[in-house]
């Protein structure tokens, strides 16, 4: 049984001291590739498409969409790993493999928007489609204790790398030093990097089954009634911060919006400055994650990402969209915990995968709602309102919680 809310049971997971720590430092090891990559969905695949491809506004939702699509797929990554009977860690590495060919692909293409096109979206694709394995491996070898702890320390890492690595390569392409080729060679590198490290990782398996069900994992929504309010919840709020999320360097980079930034201040407002606040503060949610009583702390990170998405929408300066960044960098550190460790809480023991891979299912159905939205509805409805529609969602998820938050008070 678990428990739910405030913390967990934690005798069914490998506490070993010595697999923990093994894990924690290839995760830690990992984390700077992990940051690397991460850029290409911040910042980089989006500006260099933008800057340098011209690309229409099609093709600007078809790289938005990319990692929704891959969530998309993971519900059948843990069906399929399951019936296969593979581990965890080779089946996360198989997707990372393929993402580095994707960003090959993209770089050998010398210019040719549709070899760019089809081999980031690829990469982005397969790069999303392990997070429900990952999850896995944390419930398996962290203990529930200090899992938020361990995992924001890890977070903390990787934003560290995410906001160097994109300071550094927007001044290189605004100096001339290399061209967008080189990065796309380095995401590359770094998605083979992501493989070695996890399966020098202790070995994890799912219970393995006799036939391959893609859809049996739903029924818990049926089932789980604390699941399907969390989910349902969890719809709201990522539309109103995946709509904008999807704006944040098309609002930057395109004249049309009045700030037509060059390459090294885009870089600095999308990745550089919300991963420095990411940074400051990831370590602090991931204390607060092991003692705060879950919905509450659902409720405060909300708070992060309302403000900031107001706050960049309505900035009248480069200062005031750092601002804004700043307090959504805040509210992502928390709600990184939140999304990949939540179903460890909340989930059986064995069954953490499969709740995972819906959650992830419907994080990319609202990632693919918003990327086909949300640059035809900034062009119809204008930046200011964009910001209160993206706010809107967000507040009302909030306040479809606050029942559970009086309840749970004092706990």
């Amino acid at each position: 049984m678990v428990k739910r809310g405030k913390g967990e049971f934690s005798a069914d997971a490998d506490l070993e001291s010595g697999v923990w720590r093994k894990t924690f430092f290839w995760d830690l090891c990992r984390a700077f590739p992990m940051g690397v990559t991460e850029t290409v969905v911040s910042t980089f695949g989006l500006m260099i498409a933008i800057r340098y491809l011209h690309v229409d506004t099609l093709s600007k939702s078809y790289f938005v969409a990319a990692p929704a699509f891959g969530l998309l797929l993971s519900l059948f990554s843990v069906a399929g790993v399951r019936r296969l009977g593979w581990s965890v860690n080779v089946s996360a590495g198989l997707a990372w493999l393929v993402s580095a060919f994707g960003f090959g692909v993209a770089a050998l293409g010398h210019g040719v928007v549709e070899c760019y096109i089809i081999g980031v979206v690829v990469a982005l694709m397969a790069h999303s489609i392990s997070a429900p394995l990952l999850s896995q491996i944390y419930r398996k070898h962290y203990p529930g204790e200090i899992r938020g702890r361990l995992f924001s320390v890890v977070g903390m890492v990787r934003a560290a790398a995410a906001a160097g690595f994109a300071y550094m390569a927007g001044l290189w392409l605004v100096e001339g030093w290399v061209g967008y080729d080189v990065l796309l060679w380095v995401f590359a590198g770094c998605s083979l990097l992501k493989v070695f490290f996890t399966l020098m990782m202790k070995p994890v398996y799912l219970r393995r089954s006799q036939k391959l069900v893609l859809l049996d994992a739903f029924g818990h929504l049926k089932t789980d009634h604390v699941f399907r309010k969390l989910i349902t919840t969890w719809m709201l709020l990522g539309l109103g911060n995946l709509l904008c999320m999807a704006l944040f360097v098309e609002y930057i980079t395109n004249d049309y919006y009045g700030f037509a930034f060059d390459e090294a201040k885009i870089s600095m407002v999308t990745t550089t400055v919300p991963m420095l606040a990411f940074i400051v503060s990831v370590v602090i949610w991931g204390a607060i994650y092991d003692k705060m009583e879950f919905y509450r702390l659902r409720v405060l990170v909300n708070l992060f990402f309302f403000a900031g998405v107001l706050v960049f929408f309505f900035a009248p300066s480069y200062l005031w969209l750092c601002v804004g960044m700043a307090l959504h960098g805040m509210g992502k550190a928390g709600g990184n915990i939140l999304w990949s460790l939540w179903t460890t809480k909340f989930a059986p023991a064995d069954k953490v995968g499969e709740y995972m891979s819906v959650h992830t299912c419907f994080t990319g159905l609202r990632g693919i709602v918003s990327a086909f939205v949300a640059f035809p509805l900034i062009l119809w409805v204008g930046p200011h309102a964009m910001g209160v529609i993206g706010a809107g969602l967000i507040l009302v998820s909030s306040l479809w919680l606050m029942p559970e938050v009086r309840k749970n008070w004092g706990r």
